[in-house]
C-alpha cells in the first residue's frame, strides 16, 4: 500500500484476509486509503465501507437447505443455492478521518451506517 499508493483498495473475501482484517483497516487508515470490503466485519472493525451478501441471511438459508436434507431430500436434487440480500455498510467516522464527504444519498441507502 505505501510503495504503490493506490486510489482506492477492494478487499474481497479469503481466509488468510479475513483472519488479518483489523491489520487491513489499520494499514488503510494508516496510508489514507479508501477501502471496500465484501463483508461487515472489516468496517466493524475500522474499515470503510463493506458492499456484499448478508452473512445472517446466508447462514439461514444453509439452515433451511441442511433442514430439507435432514428432512430426506437428496443432494443432488436441490438447486444451488446464493445469497439474494445484499448489504452496504458505513462507517461515517472512518469516512470523517479519511477526510472523506459521503453524499446523504449514499448514507440514505446504506443498511447500517456506523457513527
Amino acid at each position: 500500500m505505501g510503495r504503490e499508493r493506490p486510489d482506492a483498495v477492494f478487499v474481497s473475501v479469503t481466509p488468510f484476509l479475513n483472519g488479518r482484517r483489523v491489520q487491513l483497516a489499520q494499514l488503510s487508515a494508516f496510508y489514507r486509503l479508501p477501502a471496500v470490503y465484501a463483508v461487515r466485519d472489516y468496517v466493524e472493525v475500522g474499515g470503510l465501507m463493506s458492499y456484499g451478501s448478508d452473512i445472517v441471511d446466508s447462514y439461514r438459508q444453509a439452515g433451511l437447505y441442511v433442514g430439507r436434507i435432514l428432512k430426506g431430500a437428496k443432494v443432488a436434487d436441490l438447486p444451488v443455492m446464493q445469497s439474494n440480500k445484499l448489504e452496504l455498510v458505513i462507517n461515517a467516522q472512518t469516512a470523517r478521518m479519511l477526510g472523506i464527504t459521503l453524499p446523504s444519498s449514499l448514507l440514505s441507502r446504506a443498511d447500517l451506517v456506523i457513527d
